[in-house]
Order: structure tokens, then C-alpha cells, then sequence
């Protein structure tokens, strides 16, 4: 004999009445520990909850087999899955959670996201060659590639030695925080566009991406042109190994939410979102680190280093650094 829905309805009030003892038990000891710590319960109460973590659990069985109402089921899974996570997650101090985060969560959420990165890689360096060879064919070009603001006199209109000049600090050393700290704020969202730009279907995040390269190889080729292109890579290294590197990441978690939405497969638009939101956070969050030191490279380090050579040499390092560190590190052992 099938069951009405009303049938149901009593057989879900009479398993409420027989059982809700034992999962307000469990939801009130969870939320003193929330609220507090786990300190907040007696010894008493810390053997209770594994009792009450059980006998929830039965519950949610049970209410499984027979197909009892489905709002009394999720309560019950949220439940469980709230005491499973303090009775056997590890509860680890903030300092191992940092020390995890750079060991293991940064580089294996970036190597996650591998194919993305070439992408954004790809993007940045083929914008970057068009602006490049128009800008070296005419040089007016660099005003439609370039902004004003960041110009700051380095232009077609300029002569040869103006534009070495830039290229080298000169004078005394003040207002370089308030300029790194001003770099630093520039990037973080340029960067940080790139990846919110991504629940666009993707096209914000490549046409950002783009943008950034064509900026480039608007500014390569003017320096190029007067014989500076070789100045100009130390100048720009020094921190852009870092900095365009931080940008490509970002924007390649931009772009694996975008496809994720565009491509959700059998979850929802909005799953499939969350789930590649989830993936790339930790990417994410290690952009700022790498932004924050691509702005004191910029800010002091590329002011302060004057020595082409130098300035090479600690391109090399930091872009050789942050590859074997993403790419070649930072692998868990299997158990």
C-alpha cells in the first residue's frame, strides 16, 4: 500500500517526537562550542557528544530508509556533518594553518590550475606582441595602448635621454614607501579584477588580460626603438617577474570560474561556481603575497638598484624561485 503525504507527515512527527531529544542535545553542545570553545564543555559533556553524534546519526539512517521528509533529512545531514568535522577534524593552531598554506595549500591549488595559467600566459604575451609591432611601425600607436597616468613623461614625444633617465633612479629616496605602497594597491587590483571578472563567462577577465599586455609591448617597443630594450628588461623584470606572474595566476582563476559557469556539467550555473571558487581561493589569497613583494621590489628595490646587471639577476632569481616553488615543491608525501 503506497503512502499518502499525509502519512508521511505523521510518521515524520512521530519520529521528531521519539528522537529530537538527542539532536537538540548535539546542536546545543556544538553551538556553546562555537560560541566559545571547547573549553565551554565539562568533561561529561565532551563524552555526551560522541553519544549524541551516533544517535543522529541512526536518525539520519533511518529517516534515509523509510523516505521521510526531505526538510528533516537536510537537517539532520547539516547536523551530522557539523559534529563529524569537530569530533574527528583536525583542530591545528593558526601558525600550522600558515605554515600548511605556504607548504602544501599555495602551490598545489596553482598547479591545480596549470592549463588556465598558459591560457592567461598566452593571452598576456600575444597582446603584448601586436601592441609591439604596431607601436615599432608607428609610433603613434603607443597612445592608443598606453594611458596617460601611466606614461608619466616615457613617450614617443620624449627624447632618448629623457627616457634613459626614467629608467634610473635619481635624487634622494623619499616618497618611495607612499610610491610602493601606491604600486601595490595599482597591481592588487588589477590583478584581483582578473579574477572577479571571471563570473562573466570569462570574456571581462581576457579582455583585462589583454589589456595588461598590450600596455606592455606598447612599452617595450618604445624603449626598443631608442635602443633601450635592454635597460628597459631590467627595469621591468626586477619586479614583473613577480608581479606579471601574480597577474597571470589571478587571471587564470578568473578564467576556470568562467568556464565553470559557461560549462557546469551536471551541477548547477551556481555549483559549478562555488566548487571552482572553492578550487582557486588559495591561489588567490597567495596573488596578494606575491603582489605585496612585487611592490617593494618596484617601489624600492627597482629605484634603489641602479646596476643593469644586478636588476637581471634578481628577475632570474625570483622568477626561477616562484616556478620551482609552484611547479617542483610543496608535494604532500603519499601515506
Amino acid at each position: 500500500m503506497t503512502e499518502t503525504p499525509e502519512d508521511i507527515l505523521l510518521s515524520s512527527r512521530r519520529f521528531r517526537v521519539e528522537r529530537e531529544a538527542d539532536w537538540r542535545r548535539l546542536e546545543d553542545l556544538l553551538e556553546r562550542v562555537a560560541s566559545r570553545s571547547a573549553r565551554a564543555l565539562t568533561d561529561e559533556e565532551m563524552l555526551e557528544l560522541p553519544r549524541a553524534y551516533r544517535a543522529t546519526l541512526s536518525s539520519l539512517s533511518v529517516a534515509r530508509a523509510t523516505s521521510l521528509d526531505q526538510s528533516m533529512i537536510d537537517y539532520l545531514e547539516s547536523l551530522s556533518t557539523r559534529a563529524y568535522y569537530f569530533i574527528y577534524g583536525s583542530r591545528s593552531t593558526m601558525s600550522e594553518r600558515i605554515t600548511a598554506f605556504f607548504k602544501y595549500g599555495w602551490p598545489a591549488a596553482v598547479r591545480a590550475i596549470w592549463r588556465e595559467t598558459l591560457i592567461s600566459a598566452a593571452i598576456t604575451v600575444a597582446a603584448a606582441i601586436v601592441a609591439f609591432v604596431l607601436v615599432m611601425s608607428d609610433p603613434d600607436w603607443f597612445y592608443s595602448f598606453m594611458p596617460e597616468m601611466f606614461s608619466d613623461g616615457r613617450d614617443p614625444a620624449a627624447s632618448t635621454e629623457e627616457l634613459r633617465r626614467t629608467l634610473y633612479h635619481e635624487g634622494d629616496e623619499s616618497g618611495l614607501s607612499v610610491f610602493a605602497t601606491f604600486l601595490f594597491t595599482h597591481n592588487a587590483r588589477v590583478a584581483l579584477f582578473a579574477f572577479a571578472l571571471g563570473f562573466a563567462f570569462c570574456l571581462p577577465t581576457i579582455f583585462l588580460l589583454a589589456y595588461n599586455g598590450f600596455i606592455l609591448g606598447a612599452f617595450v617597443a618604445l624603449f626598443a626603438s631608442r635602443g633601450l630594450g635592454y635597460e628597459l628588461g631590467g627595469w621591468l623584470l626586477i619586479h614583473g617577474a613577480t608581479e606579471l606572474f601574480a597577474i597571470i595566476i589571478a587571471g587564470a582563476a578568473g578564467l576556470k570560474i568562467g568556464w565553470a559557469l559557461a560549462n557546469p556539467g551536471e551541477l548547477t550555473r551556481l555549483g559549478a561556481a562555488a566548487e571552482a571558487t572553492r578550487k582557486v581561493s588559495l591561489a588567490v589569497i597567495g596573488v596578494v603575497v606575491m603582489l605585496f613583494i612585487a611592490g617593494l621590489l618596484e617601489g624600492f628595490g627597482r629605484q634603489l638598484i641602479t646596476s643593469d646587471a644586478l636588476r637581471y639577476l634578481i628577475a632570474a632569481t625570483t622568477g626561477g624561485f616562484w616556478i620551482a616553488y609552484f611547479y617542483m615543491t610543496g608535494r604532500r608525501e603519499a601515506p
